[in-house]
């Protein structure tokens, strides 16, 4: 049977999870342009007024404004791809460095625990005892939608095929 012949069951669960970042390129752009002339003209004024070494450190602001956002931008390439099939929920972590590390987790005992009332409540799976915690950078709102889909997928997961269906005759 070749690949493409064979078919595979769509996901209860398939979702990928990546920091949000809103400032897009071009805005970068324009935020390092209006930092620079905005030290720049600082930094004249008081070379004019003769404070001359005042200018180096409004350049070395610009040039610590620029590496934060790249920090920033270099963390948005982590990643966390969380896929439950009819076999094992499995959660696939790409770091910044682009290592990855691959857990999976057997759907049955699973629990997926958050608390909704908690905003800096973290979102654990549980199973045998330990934890792994999941969108750690997400929102408290993202987490805990996060959450309700991985509980309602795994509720899915435990029903028996046929499960809630009746013959059309029944009442």
């Amino acid at each position: 049977m070749t690949q493409a012949a064979r078919h595979e069951p769509d996901p209860f669960f398939d979702i990928e999870l990546k920091p949000y970042r809103s400032l897009g390129p071009r805005g970068f752009a324009i935020l390092i342009a209006f930092v620079a002339l905005l030290n720049l003209g600082a930094g004249m004024a008081f070379w004019l007024l003769g404070a001359w070494p005042v200018f180096a450190f409004c350049g070395l602001d610009v040039l610590l404004v620029y590496a934060a956002f790249k920090f920033s931008y270099r963390q948005q390439r982590a990643r966390e791809f969380i896929r439950l099939d009819a076999d094992a929920l499995v959660v696939r972590r790409v770091d910044i460095q682009g290592r990855e590390k691959v857990w999976r987790l057997q759907p049955y005992w699973l629990r997926v625990d958050c608390d909704p009332e908690d905003e800096s409540a973290p979102l654990h799976l549980w199973s045998h005892g330990r934890a792994l915690t999941l969108g750690a950078f997400l929102s408290p709102d993202e987490r805990r939608r996060l959450a309700e889909g991985l509980q309602d997928a795994l509720v899915r997961w435990r029903q028996p095929p046929g499960a809630g269906l009746r013959p059309l005759g029944s009442a």
